[in-house]
């Protein structure tokens, strides 16, 4: 059976928003759960990448999809 998966639209935000609302939904994740992040701030491709190895965690995939960058995290440490 897979982990639980949250998604976070953070579509239309501008930077900072959108790392600082991924920060905060990594930081309520158990250990095994998974973040789907969906933004459209082309900054986001930078600053969620980094954000996620600053925390330990895993990114899985990130692509674009329709003007959207989607991000696939997996919460390794709590």
């Amino acid at each position: 059976m897979d982990e639980p998966v949250k998604e976070l639209d953070l579509k239309g935000l501008k930077c900072p928003l959108p790392v600082l609302h991924t920060r905060r939904a990594l930081l309520r994740l158990d250990a095994g759960e998974r973040l789907i992040v969906f933004c459209t701030d082309p900054l986001s491709a930078i600053d969620i990448p980094h954000l996620v190895h600053e925390l330990g965690d895993a990114l899985e995939d990130s692509h674009r999809q329709d003007g959207v960058i989607v991000f696939r995290i997996l919460r390794l440490s709590r």
